[in-house]
């Protein structure tokens, strides 16, 4: 089972500890990686770094993880939106984009607490 489309692309995202795939549609990223299998710290370590990807753009991270990552919640301000929807296997899909809201979320904290 893998919830990342069969057209993505492995690309290498600086400070990740996952694999990342990228697949282009008219012109924007969609951005993929899967911590389902990770304990802390890896899902935050993994958001910030694909976080990174899409700020201040029109392109869009999806994390598939094992639980929605509230601590990783707390830490966005309103310039990255997010979206959780319910998945196969028990899972979720953690859609995020960039808006500009005029704040700017610190995407180098990426410890918990």
């Amino acid at each position: 089972m893998t919830l990342i489309p069969s057209e993505a692309k492995k690309i290498e995202v600086a400070g990740a500890t996952v694999d990342f795939f990228e697949e282009v549609k008219n012109g924007v990223s969609t951005y993929y990686f899967d911590t389902s299998k990770c304990g802390p710290p890896d899902p935050m370590v993994n958001a910030m770094s694909g976080l990174r990807l899409i700020k201040n753009n029109s392109n869009v991270l999806v994390m598939i993880n094992h639980k929605a990552p509230g601590g990783l919640f707390g830490k966005l301000e309103s310039d990255i939106a997010h979206s959780v929807e319910d998945v196969e296997g028990g899972l979720v899909r953690v859609t995020f984009t960039s808006v500009d809201a005029g704040v700017d979320s610190d995407l180098t904290q990426t410890a918990c607490h």
